[in-house]
């Protein structure tokens, strides 16, 4: 029997990369599937209730669990992020936590039995 395991961490690469104080990029991170509490918490952030758009940095500061060498990153880090890189880490955690990952269409070699398997973003 074949056990399904979801994907709980997805790999990425930023276009352009997080700049440090000591000017190091840091372009490779990790992210994690956004649970219910982090919804919760991001909601009830004065900073997101005072502007909504900065709700987004502070859920990927919540969701991000490595970035380069950073073990984590906080929303006034990721304010220095370039605009190339927002976007990349908007639709990112939008296709990971929202719409699933991508689906390809295979068939079995042996018995030509079409089924749909999702691609992996990353490690478990």
């Amino acid at each position: 029997s074949v056990e399904f395991m979801l994907p709980r961490t997805f790999d990425f690469t930023l276009p352009k990369g997080f700049v440090d104080e000591q000017g190091a990029v840091h372009r490779h991170g990790t992210m994690r599937l956004a649970t219910a509490i982090d919804e919760i918490d991001v909601q009830q952030d004065a900073r997101a209730r005072q502007n909504p758009g900065y709700a987004l940095l502070i859920m990927l500061s919540r969701v991000i669990t490595r970035l380069g060498d950073l073990e984590a990153v906080s929303a006034q880090q990721l304010e220095g992020l370039f605009t190339p890189d927002i976007s990349y880490l908007r639709l990112f955690y939008e296709q990971t936590n929202q719409q699933g990952l991508p689906q390809l269409g295979v068939a079995c070699p042996q018995c030509a039995h079409e089924f749909q398997v999702e691609l992996s973003m990353g490690k478990d």
